[in-house]
């Protein structure tokens, strides 16, 4: 953004005139009209009165702090393009690298080129791309500073995704403190650098805890598919993730109760006799076996209650 443009932008912000902002500096309104249309600079004595009046810093008013917009970083990116297709790798750096001096502060800008940088210069068969390693992660580890979460994660990753392609999985493992522990694929990409570091049994239960996690979140959804059906009395659909839901839970080897609950309940809801007892019964059977098992209940065996319970079982 022009300094123009950003006399433009705060002026307006503050609902003030053209010729009020001309009247409070001591210049005439075609001196204000002049330095938003680009035609004319104000003097260098009357930066810091128009920081001042505008509220805003030098630094921002001069556009040091790389507020782009979203529309001017796509400009910028399409650029970029340009340069990759029809000029050298080494001229299309040339361009990156000009733009983030312009555009120092601008976190979500260095992210991107830096990510177009790495991209075609894996794919596009550049001489010696080593040499580009300081620059480019020079930029992503600017863009992890950012306030922005967003652009810290996607920073973080493209970190990630470099040095792994390295083998510097140390260097990889750091990125992660970028991102949020409670993002799946963050602990996807820890049991990543876990099994390349040798960290097997790590590796396996960061894995397990993910499929885990997939499993009770799946279900859950089948499961709020199904009581949507039955509440519009679609039967014939409830069936249908009713057995879904069974069918995950035995992929993944939760137990005979969990393939079975949902058709349960579904008998239940339709009023299915035989299918309620059927279910009740293999239940029962299955939970008989389950305290029979000496190792887990024996100590259980001389408890009056529990002898009493056996019974009636």
């Amino acid at each position: 953004m022009q300094i123009g443009e950003t006399i433009r932008k705060y002026r307006k912000e503050r609902n003030m005139t053209q010729e009020e902002m001309a009247k409070r500096l001591g210049v005439t309104p075609p001196a204000v009209n002049k330095w938003e249309n680009g035609n004319s600079y104000p003097d260098i004595m009357l930066l810091a009165p128009i920081a001042r009046l505008l509220d805003i810093s030098v630094d921002t008013l001069l556009s040091f702090q790389g507020e782009l917009t979203d529309e001017e970083i796509r400009q910028i990116m399409s650029e970029a393009d340009e340069k990759f297709k029809n000029h050298s790798y080494e001229e299309a750096f040339a361009f990156i690298r000009k733009m983030l001096e312009k555009y120092p502060n601008s976190e979500q800008l260095a992210w991107q080129l830096a990510l177009m940088l790495d991209a075609h210069r894996i794919f596009g068969g550049v001489k010696d791309p080593e040499q580009y390693d300081l620059f480019i992660t020079e930029c992503y580890t600017r863009a992890l500073e950012s306030k922005n979460e967003d652009i810290r994660y996607k920073a973080a990753e493209s970190l990630y995704n470099l040095w792994l392609r390295k083998e510097q999985y140390e260097e990889a493992e750091k990125c992660l403190e970028y991102m949020s522990r409670q993002n799946p694929e963050r602990k996807r990409m820890q049991a990543l650098v876990f099994g390349k570091t040798g960290r097997v049994q790590e590796a396996y239960r960061a894995y397990e805890e993910l499929l885990l996690a997939d499993y009770q979140m799946i279900s859950m959804i089948f499961n709020s598919m199904y009581m949507l059906a039955v509440r519009d009395e679609d039967m014939e659909k409830a069936r249908y993730y009713v057995e879904k839901q069974a069918g995950l839970a035995r992929l993944f080897e939760m137990g005979e109760y969990y393939e079975i609950s949902g058709r349960l309940d579904l008998a239940i809801v339709e009023k299915d006799e035989k299918t309620v007892a059927d279910t009740a019964e293999k239940m029962k059977q299955n939970l008989l076996r389950c305290f029979k098992d000496e190792d887990t209940f024996g100590f259980m065996k001389e408890n009056v209650r529990w002898k009493k319970l056996m019974e009636d079982l």
